[in-house]
């Protein structure tokens, strides 16, 4: 898509964006050569105009879960009384092993129908097949891939209650190719914050409002990548993390695991012409045989 189709100068205008979530939203993965992160949301704020034509802060914080957001980012949002809001959590919250779809939903329900009731568009978005870009051991990336299905079909939910935006990072161009993320494969790299960046600006557009300025795809102002710093995060940063948050997801993997292989088997069994096996159950084989016991008492 052109960089003209990303930009319009006509539709409502966003006076204030605020951004809620983790690492992602806080700009992670697109470094600036003197320190610090810009990220998706602050070139979405440039792209609305930028310091001086619109009210801009950037409320995420990294390792933020859907509870951080629920409690702690949300009240301060709605001070700021936004025209717009852009969302992205979920992601820690499937590599803890306390994760539950259930709490994400009222949380969630809560955080987009405030903001939505306050005036604000919220675009948030969908996940991706994370453990494909991060290469995770087949049993677990199948345990994460059910968590963010999990989490995407929560999202799913609480976007169509309330009319909220939503980016499919899925459908992302761009999405499983190796220059989209940084160094860790966690969080994206500037390319992919400008990706991610556009895909926002284009759903405003599609909610009806104004976008000045196109986001450019053309990485400029960033911080430069070294095979070294591959290298160094992989040693001192990646296997250390794939330690801890696989001894989260373990026990969910296992459990994948173990579903897996009782499908596999009935689903063998089936093929085979066989019966699957059912639970035993104790049933009399005569009526003579039910003894009927009083009440006690």
């Amino acid at each position: 898509m052109s960089e003209r189709a990303t930009g319009s100068a006509t539709g409502r205008p966003v006076r204030a964006l605020v951004a809620l979530g983790d690492s992602t939203t806080l700009g992670m993965g697109d470094r600036l050569p003197g320190g610090g992160w810009r990220g998706f949301a602050l070139l979405l704020a440039d792209a609305l105009g930028g310091p001086g034509r619109i009210r801009y802060a950037n409320l995420a914080t990294s390792g933020a879960r859907v509870r951080d957001v629920h409690d702690v980012q949300l009240p301060a949002a709605l001070r700021l009384r936004p025209d717009a809001a852009v969302l992205v959590v979920g992601m820690n919250d499937t590599l803890r092993s306390d994760f539950d779809p259930v709490l994400l939903l009222r949380r969630l329900d809560v955080v987009i129908g405030e903001l939505t009731a306050a005036g604000a568009v919220v675009v948030t978005a969908r996940y991706h097949d994370h453990g494909r870009v991060f290469r995770l051991p087949a049993p677990l990336r199948r345990a994460l891939r059910k968590r963010i299905d999990e989490v995407n079909a929560v999202l799913d939910e609480v976007v169509a209650r309330y009319g909220a935006q939503c980016v499919d990072l899925d459908a992302l161009p761009g999405a499983y190719e190796l220059g989209t993320w940084s160094v860790d494969r966690l969080h994206p790299s500037e390319l992919g914050h400008r990706r991610l960046a556009r895909a926002m600006a284009q759903r405003l557009l599609a909610a009806g409002y104004r976008v000045p300025e196109p986001v450019s795809l053309r990485c400029s102002g960033g911080a430069r990548i070294t095979p070294w710093h591959h290298l160094a995060w992989l040693v001192f940063r990646g296997v250390p993390w794939l330690v801890r948050r696989g001894s989260d997801l373990l026990p969910h993997a296992a459990a994948v695991v173990v579903r897996e292989i009782a499908e596999s088997r009935r689903e063998r069994r089936v093929r085979r012409g066989l019966r699957p096996v059912e639970p035993v159950r104790a049933v009399p084989s005569r009526p003579e045989d039910v003894v009927v016991r009083p009440d006690a008492g």
